[in-house]
């Protein structure tokens, strides 16, 4: 099995399927780094062999940023905003969606499950 950045590349899978499961690289960077490494992008990850895996794991180091770094750099960026007190950092920090979407229906993926309202029940009349 491949280990590339911290990750787990699946088994008995396609490089250029495989290498998205790695935070940070998608399906055009996959194509882009198995041409850099002279690899085709039609091997299993189980055919690769150490050469190979070596090839790959340098690529990504020296010139993409992943895993770890994009998610640090994706926090910081939204820390940013709220230090800021932009309007887009209070909605992150309210937890509402930040790119002018609805918010009377839908919205639910950022808003969370709805809230039951509890209303008092009316005070016995004696």
């Amino acid at each position: 099995m491949a280990r590339i950045a911290g990750v787990d590349l699946p088994k008995n899978k396609k490089v250029v399927f495989a290498l998205p499961y790695i935070f940070g690289i998608g399906p055009t960077l996959a194509k882009k780094i198995c041409a850099e490494a002279n690899l085709d992008p039609e091997k299993r990850t189980d055919d690769l062999n150490e050469d190979e895996v070596r090839r790959i794991r340098e690529i990504i180091d020296a010139k993409y940023k992943v895993e770890g770094d994009v998610r640090r750099e994706a926090s910081m960026n939204i820390k940013r905003l709220i230090d800021l007190g932009a309007y887009r950092g209070s909605r992150h920090k309210k937890g509402l969606p930040v790119r002018g979407q609805r918010t009377h229906t839908n919205a639910r993926t950022r808003k969370g499950p709805r809230k039951a309202i509890i209303r008092k029940a009316a005070a016995p009349s004696a």
